[in-house]
């Protein structure tokens, strides 16, 4: 039996449904109960990246039952498979954290080998926490299948006091809680209520950053990322996504059809007015490396610089995901950049239609409250700003959402830290000074290894009320959380005898966020001699395993940290096979 709306002589299942030749393959689906309908239908993976880890995933695998409905609904044969993720949540504050950003690159690595190895003609993928997002969308543009993404959604904000409190407020308590000014009980309170359901950190932090991207980029389904986990509403999106992606089969749309530069663009306007995470600024050159395109930090930075920031949430301003939901989400926002002609409206997206046509059907406008209407902005520049200059010539970035002008100008010696618990017992013992620039290096992506982010350091600062008299530069991350002036980045990354790696105490280090400077007061031979004696890369514990393979492959920050040559150098099209 044929479903004739489908052609499968030109789809990569051919090789393990189709002909005598197949028979043994054809014996292996009839023993899971597949019916002889469903072996000649194209077959979509439905990848998730369910675990027990944290509660951002806790959801994916009930929601990717609505997404294999809506693939049988629209014709095809789903078959779901899981992959790894790293909970940042988790992983943060310890050595974990080596392994978040590397399990990017695993994730985007086994969705790629077990579609390649089942030959799988289209991908629906489910992704919940920060790193799984990216990895998930590097994969779909890596194989250039049909595809469609969906995010498992938001947590929703827990309530004390009369407030809603969210994981932030938990890691910044852990700095009150060191410097006497909340008790034991306190914090004991507040951990039990911080997160009362499923679903990714309620904040513009990196997960629902990179999910309001995947709306903006074109992958997901319009609204499809807005409503939170618990919410049952979200298995309408799945089966919906679930049909979407048979349209696609049908149409031949491939991801990389949608990905293209004006839809990077896009992704980058929506993460700049919502004030989004920095590291977006890692991974939006990620995506578009497995698509062929040359867009790095400078690029994203240059999108930011004039994009106003109107969406007010945490951890710069005052909302959280699903208040944006019930404002109108993404939709609205990306309504708002149309009318400021900031959006390349002719994209196209999962649905099949361009975004232009997307946005002709939403009738709801700003509520001046979770978002701003365009014309009147919070700010007239991004919420994530670009910087450059002698201490990062491959740049920086930081998040300044919810920062004054008069904030964004900082000049003070530095206190250079060797990696990050050498800084974070430096901050918890209070042995640095008002008006320094705290340096954190050898925590960059080869350095590390594993570009760790340095949540716990910042949050401790901020908890004892110093988040505004120091700044913080590094060549690692921070986490969607950080606030206060924290730089991250920088450019060449010490392991690679970036200038970062040739700081010492007291070396004046300017940053400027209106200007888009960091800079140290060092002259171009004191650079030069100091490059000339340096010892070499700190040594790691790291030489054997996962990291030590991932510090060797991976390159830079600039480029987004990746570890292969991507889309340029391939010479096999997994779709034409």
């Amino acid at each position: 039996m044929k479903n004739s709306r489908f052609d499968k002589t030109t789809l990569p299942s051919r090789h393990v449904t189709e002909g005598p030749s197949r028979a043994p393959h054809r014996s292996y689906f009839y023993a899971m109960g597949i019916t002889e309908e469903e072996i000649h239908q194209p077959w979509v993976g439905v990848a998730t990246c369910w675990n027990e880890a944290a509660p951002c995933n806790i959801a994916l695998n009930r929601q990717a039952q609505s997404v294999k409905m809506g693939v049988k609904k629209g014709g095809g044969t789903p078959r779901e498979f899981t992959t790894i993720t790293v909970t940042d949540g988790i992983a943060m504050g310890h050595e974990g954290m080596r392994s978040s950003l590397a399990s990017r690159d695993a994730i985007a690595d086994t969705v790629e080998l077990t579609m390649r190895g089942h030959c799988y003609d289209a991908l629906v993928g489910l992704a919940g926490c920060d790193k799984s997002l990216p990895g998930m969308m590097m994969a779909m543009v890596r194989l250039n299948v049909p595809s469609v993404f969906i995010y498992g959604g938001s947590i929703l904000p827990g309530r004390l006091n009369g407030k809603d409190v969210v994981v932030q407020d938990v890691f910044e308590a852990v700095g009150q809680h060191q410097a006497g000014r909340m008790s034991d009980a306190e914090l004991a309170i507040l951990e039990r209520v911080a997160c009362p359901s499923a679903g990714a950190c309620g904040g513009q932090y990196t997960a629902n950053t990179m999910a309001c991207v995947s709306e903006a980029i074109g992958l997901a389904l319009m609204n499809s990322s807005g409503a939170p986990a618990p919410y049952e509403s979200r298995d309408q999106y799945g089966d919906a996504s679930g049909v979407a992606v048979m349209h696609l089969i049908e149409k031949n749309i491939r991801a990389r059809d949608i990905v293209t530069r004006k839809s990077l663009e896009n992704a980058a306007r929506v993460v700049a007015c919502t004030g989004g995470s920095t590291n977006a600024g890692l991974h939006l050159p990620a995506i578009a490396h497995e698509a062929g395109i040359d867009f790095d930090l400078f690029d994203v930075c240059d999108i930011f610089r004039d994009t106003p920031y109107f969406v007010n949430l945490r951890p710069g301003g005052a909302y959280v995901a699903k208040d944006l939901y019930e404002a109108g989400g993404v939709p609205v926002v990306l309504k708002e950049l149309r009318k400021a002609g900031l959006i390349h409206e002719d994209c196209v997206t999962a649905s099949g239609r361009a975004i232009g046509e997307e946005l002709d059907l939403i009738t709801r406008e700003a509520d001046g409250k979770v978002i701003y209407p365009v014309a009147a902005p919070i700010s007239a520049t991004g919420g994530v700003v670009g910087l450059r200059g002698n201490l990062c010539p491959d740049g920086a970035i930081v998040k300044v959402a919810g920062m004054t002008p008069e904030e964004q100008v900082f000049t003070g010696p530095a206190r250079v830290f060797d990696c990050e618990e050498e800084a974070f017992e430096a901050v918890q013992n209070r042995a640095y000074a008002e008006g320094e620039v705290i340096v954190i290096r050898n925590e960059g992506p080869a350095g590390g290894p594993g570009m760790r982010e340095m949540l716990s350091t910042t949050a401790a600062l901020s908890g004892q009320g110093m988040g505004k008299k120091v700044a913080l530069i590094t060549d690692g991350r921070f986490s969607g959380a950080t606030r206060g002036f924290c730089v991250g980045h920088v450019g060449p990354e010490a392991a690679h005898g970036g200038p970062i790696a040739l700081l010492r105490n007291g070396d004046m280090i300017t940053l400027n966020a209106l200007t888009g400077e960091l800079s140290v007061a060092l002259s171009d031979e004191e650079l030069a001699a100091r490059k000339a004696a340096w010892a070499g890369p700190r040594q790691t514990e790291y030489a054997s395993g996962a990291l030590w393979k991932y510090a060797r492959l991976v390159g830079g920050a600039r480029q987004g940290a990746v570890t292969h040559p991507g889309a340029r150098a391939e010479r096999h099209v997994y779709m034409d096979q």
